[in-house]
Parts: C-alpha cells; sequence; structure tokens
C-alpha cells in the first residue's frame, strides 16, 4: 500500500487519469451485475406448478382448516376436519366425537395416528405444494402423455419417494397438467408399482386468500369421490 501510494503522488497526472478509468470500469462491473441479479430464476416444471397454484402466497398463512371427506358408493365412509397452523406447526383433528391436539414438533404415541391422517388428507389438498415441499423424491417430466380419465394429452411429472422415512415410503403419483399448470388428474401408485392404485380427478378449484386448490377429486366411475369442504385460510 505504502509503495502504491508514492507512485500515486510521483505521477499525480496519470493516476487522475487512471482513476478516472477506473471509476468508470467498477461502475460498468456494478451494471452489469445487477443485470444479472435482475434476470428471474428458471423454475422447474414442479416450481412452476405450485407457483401457479399459489405457494407465494402461502408464507403469509397462520391457519387453514378443511373437512377431508370420502364417499364410496354414494356412502359416506370417512370425515376429518382439519385446523392447522402451519407457523407453529400446531393442529387440531376433529373426528365425530374424538378431538386430538398435537404440534407437529412433538409427536408421540398419542398423536401418530393422528398425524398419519394428517398427512394423508394434506397432501390432498395440497398436492401442488408438496412438490416442492417434500425431500428425498425423484422427479420426472413428459412433455406429451394421455390423461388416464380424460383421455386428453397433458403434461405429465412423476414424483417417487424414497424408500427410507415417511409413512409411506417408496410410493409413486403421477400428475397430468394443463398448459396452465393447473393438475387435471393423477395416478396414486403404492410402492411405485406400475399399475394404478387411485386413479382420480382434480375438480372444483377455489381460490381462497391466493391459495389455488382443488376441492374435489373422483374416479372413472364416480363410485369413489374423495372432497373437502369447511375450507377456510386466515393469514
Amino acid at each position: 500500500m505504502k509503495h502504491l501510494y508514492y507512485i500515486l503522488i510521483a505521477v499525480l497526472l496519470i493516476t487522475a487519469c487512471k482513476n478516472e478509468t477506473s471509476q468508470t470500469v467498477t461502475t460498468e462491473v456494478t451494471e452489469v451485475h445487477s443485470k444479472e441479479k435482475a434476470t428471474p430464476p428458471v423454475l422447474t416444471e414442479a416450481q412452476k406448478i405450485a407457483h401457479k397454484n399459489g405457494i407465494d402466497h402461502w408464507k403469509d398463512v397462520s391457519q387453514i382448516d378443511f373437512t377431508f371427506n370420502v364417499d364410496r358408493g354414494g356412502k359416506n365412509v370417512a370425515k376429518r376436519s382439519w385446523s392447522w397452523k402451519p407457523k407453529t406447526g400446531d393442529v387440531t383433528m376433529t373426528a365425530g366425537e374424538q378431538t386430538v391436539r398435537y404440534n407437529r414438533a412433538s409427536i408421540d404415541s398419542t398423536s401418530t395416528q393422528a398425524d398419519q391422517g394428517f398427512i394423508n388428507d394434506k397432501f390432498w389438498l395440497l398436492a401442488p405444494y408438496q412438490l416442492v415441499w417434500d425431500e428425498g423424491t425423484t422427479i420426472t417430466v413428459q412433455d406429451t402423455a394421455t390423461a388416464p380419465i380424460s383421455k386428453e394429452l397433458r403434461k405429465k411429472l412423476t414424483i417417487v419417494y424414497s424408500n427410507e422415512g415417511g409413512y409411506t415410503p417408496g410410493d409413486a403419483y403421477d400428475f397430468y397438467y394443463n398448459e396452465d399448470y393447473q393438475i387435471d388428474e393423477w395416478v396414486f401408485r403404492q410402492g411405485n408399482a406400475p399399475q394404478a392404485s387411485l386413479t382420480t380427478t382434480f375438480e372444483a378449484y377455489k381460490n381462497l386468500e391466493g391459495l389455488h386448490i382443488a376441492t374435489s377429486h373422483a374416479d372413472a366411475t364416480g363410485g369413489f369421490k374423495l372432497y373437502f369442504t369447511d375450507v377456510k385460510v386466515q393469514k
């Protein structure tokens, strides 16, 4: 630094010119970096689906309530109501006369069964978000595929879960979605089996505080229907 200081004094005029050049270069470099930072990130197909379905609004959600229902042959066979505070992890389940309250950070033997139901029901409700929330998965995309129920051409995303961890390890899901990244149908394949375990539609979308949620699912026969009622989102 001292050596540079004496050079600057000795050749003041030359140094002044260099300083001007240096400042100009610095400005140009700064502008380039600024432009680089402004370039939007390239999203994966899973991220595109999640963003198109409103995941950007999830950060503002303080509580979400919903009731999970399943009908078979026109009869209700399952009904569970949930209240979830994602910021704190507090969950309340009500099923018939049973009420279970727990925090997802401290699950014990008394709350494990309720949490299994919560994970399942939440997955159906927020499937587009689970694509980016869930870890230990493998995702592949097919540009053109025939949707199993409508027989229409769609894009297809397959997510396969790791054989380790979770309540149902190794399962696979095939999502069929349109050009607007809205899911129309999906196939559940237990244990990543080649044949479908369950195939349903994604219907009755509702926009709730920016969250784009499918509230109804049915199989090709109409004999199976899974749907959500009393869905409320609080910010």
